[in-house]
């Protein structure tokens, strides 16, 4: 998945609360419908339906060049589907324009990426306020907003920081505040533990639990089965573009 940080946010609670539910609705936040992606020749998604409801958490799995990434790039908004339809929170994302598209991930939905997307001249509280900035927000109110993340994340101590100086836990907890800055209906994670020592991953997977516990709905794509067994309460098995296999799981310790 490719977004520039600013994108990296969903829009504006404590980092256990989500964005509400489109119109109150019960129905999927996010749902795709039949949806194919070529790409020339080749059809990186053939015919793939999927539909989550808010606070559900799915994992994503399969092997290199399967789809995945492909699949949450159009959920993200950062590709459009050569036929079928996507819809998240109420928006068809095939119809809207560019413009549209990056309101869209600018307050709907926060992105974690694999290799963190800080700013690296930016200290953590101004990586994580500038998402909020971009959505409007003045100053100082992003940036009590962003250390209250901080805080709750357990690195309001390296506020400061500058992501060099920063383990790669850290920088992912920071990436997870700016995620959540402004209040996403949907948290998108690419292979959120990929880049990470055991330790670290271990942290981020009980952060991710803690966030959907609290009713934040999450979209998983990783290559690791205990990411998915962990934290997710639906695992998608993808190959070839299309969905081979579903089922929910009973979350491991």
């Amino acid at each position: 998945m490719t977004a520039t940080a600013a994108d990296s946010a969903g829009t504006t609670g404590s980092a256990g609360t989500t964005g509400s539910s489109a119109s109150g609705s019960t129905g999927p936040i996010v749902r795709l419908d039949n949806v194919r992606k070529e790409y020339g020749d080749t059809a990186a998604l053939d015919g793939v339906t999927l539909h989550i409801r808010q606070g559900e958490a799915v994992a994503v799995m399969g092997p290199s060049g399967c789809g995945k990434s492909t699949l949450l790039n159009l959920v993200a908004g950062l590709d459009r589907p050569s036929s079928g339809q996507v819809l998240v929170h109420g928006e068809d994302l095939g119809a809207l324009t560019e413009t549209g598209l990056a309101l869209f991930r600018r307050h709907r939905i926060g992105m974690i990426f694999q290799f963190f997307n800080l700013i690296d001249d930016l200290p953590a509280l101004d990586n994580v306020a500038l998402a909020a900035q971009l959505a409007g927000v003045p100053a100082g109110q992003a940036r009590r907003r962003a250390l209250e993340l901080l805080g709750e994340l357990g690195i309001a101590g390296r506020k400061n920081t500058y992501p060099a100086q920063l383990s790669g836990g850290e920088r992912q907890r920071v990436a997870v505040a700016r995620a959540l800055m402004n209040r996403p209906a949907l948290l998108l994670a690419d292979e959120p533990t990929g880049a990470l020592d055991s330790r670290s991953g271990e942290q981020v997977m009980d952060l991710l639990i803690d966030l959907n516990q609290l009713g934040q709905t999450l979209l998983m794509v990783t290559h690791d089965p205990r990411l998915a067994t962990r934290c997710a309460s639906r695992l998608v098995e993808v190959a070839d573009g299309r969905i081979v296999a579903e089922r929910a799981v009973e979350r491991t310790a």
